[in-house]
């Protein structure tokens, strides 16, 4: 018969402990996993570039996740960067890649992610990646704060550094 009460006092600690440790668990983890306001946010530098493009990113945020990414740059007549074929097979021959190909590969790591300072720099693109990881810096802390005016950067020359 003590066997018997040991076993159901056991059983109602588990039953009883169990469901307080599911709950604790979701709670923690919908509360990681919206962080940011929904909506749209923008940022974009605040001058063009030496060559004439000024750099720009825009995410939607959906259930606290960004769910899509736009990031580029546009000449003083709104060309964008990504449609300019002679620069793409100017940069491709000097640095192995261009624009659409390196602007997909920063956004979808911005999507994987959900923070800049996971994603790494492509081969042949790091002047684009200092860019990227600034204006996507900034339209995450505009989204974290629900602020859904565009964000001017000031964004520093580039500098290649010799460092590796």
């Amino acid at each position: 018969m003590n066997t018997i009460k040991k076993h159901f006092f056991s059983f109602m600690i588990i039953i009883i402990i169990f469901p307080f440790a599911l709950l604790s668990g979701c709670k923690k983890n919908s509360a990681q996993t919206k962080i940011f306001s929904n909506g749209y946010y923008s940022a974009e530098a605040k001058d063009f570039d030496s060559d004439g493009w000024k750099e720009f990113i825009s995410i939607y945020v959906h259930n606290g996740r960004i769910i899509t990414v736009e990031y580029n740059a546009k000449n003083a007549s709104g060309f964008i960067k990504s449609w300019d074929l002679d620069y793409m097979r100017n940069m491709y021959i000097n640095n192995r890649t261009y624009p659409s190909k390196y602007v997909r590969e920063y956004t979808s790591a911005l999507l994987v992610f959900q923070d800049p300072g996971h994603i790494d720099a492509v081969v042949g693109a790091t002047r684009s990646y200092y860019l990227f990881t600034h204006l996507a810096e900034a339209v995450v802390e505009q989204a974290r704060m629900g602020n859904r005016q565009i964000k001017i950067v000031e964004l520093s020359p580039y500098k290649e550094s010799s460092n590796p």
